[in-house]
């Protein structure tokens, strides 16, 4: 606790030196220090704007990672069950995998317009491959002499599946939904920018849009801070 208290602190004295002294002729930059950042925070807490804000892109998020869930376990169970199925789609998988899903953008808003419904969608193109992936390489891992045991018992196939594989693959579906998370997190705010009036994506460009780098730095800093909460709430709270 007390080394990662040293390396925050020092991160924000770094700041304060970077926005104060190395940047302090800057017109934009020295606006944006720890001070008038931390100052604009606490008063957008205050605002309803802001909490609303929130509360928009935590339901994207959460709607975009339902989707891409709903779509990566079947796929990641397909992949790791079915070595032939894995091979013949990987070429189409590792091209969809690397195409930015802001790429998409374009055509995602000619075909669902604007509002919650594209900004969803982009966040599922963005979240669904971790989960494919890691779903994938966790039903590979699964140890077949424990179905087997099951079944010698007599278990169904749904026994099977409850006692074997969910167990089994529940380390490596978390593990691809915090990556997931992380990923989706990061394209929120640039698919938030493509014709929504709220969100963090929306507080950014209208900071920015009003000159308002107090409050773009205040921005960055809650989004971060929120960032890091749904990390740790997913990660279960364990230290590393």
């Amino acid at each position: 606790m007390t080394a990662r208290a040293g390396v925050v602190l020092l991160v924000v004295a770094l700041w304060w030196l970077a926005t104060r002294v190395v940047f302090a002729d800057n017109a934009i930059l020295s606006r944006m220090g720890p001070g008038s950042a931390f100052a604009a925070l606490t008063e957008a807490l205050g605002e309803h704007s802001t909490l609303s804000g929130v509360t928009a892109s935590l339901r994207r998020l959460l709607l975009g990672l339902l989707a891409a869930t709903a779509a990566g376990v079947p796929l990641g169970l397909l992949f790791g069950s079915r070595a032939l199925a894995e091979y013949a789609t990987a070429p189409v998988v590792q091209f969809l995998r690397m195409t930015s899903p802001l790429a998409w953008a374009p055509l995602v808003i000619v075909l669902l317009g604007s509002g919650d419904a594209p900004v969803i969608a982009l966040i599922a193109l963005a979240a669904v491959w971790p989960i494919v992936l890691g779903v994938s390489a966790g039903t590979r891992a699964l140890d077949p002499g424990a179905a087997l045991v099951a079944r010698s018992l007599g278990a169904t196939r749904w026994e099977v599946v409850r006692s074997t594989v969910i167990p089994g693959l529940a380390g490596s579906l978390r593990t691809a939904l915090r990556v997931a998370l992380g990923v989706a997190w990061v394209v929120l705010v640039p698919a938030e920018m493509f014709g929504v009036s709220d969100g963090l994506g929306y507080l950014i460009l209208n900071a920015r849009d009003n000159l308002d780098y107090e409050r773009l730095a205040a921005t960055m800093l809650l989004i971060g801070a929120i960032g890091f909460l749904l990390d740790r709430i997913l990660s279960g709270h364990r230290s590393h």
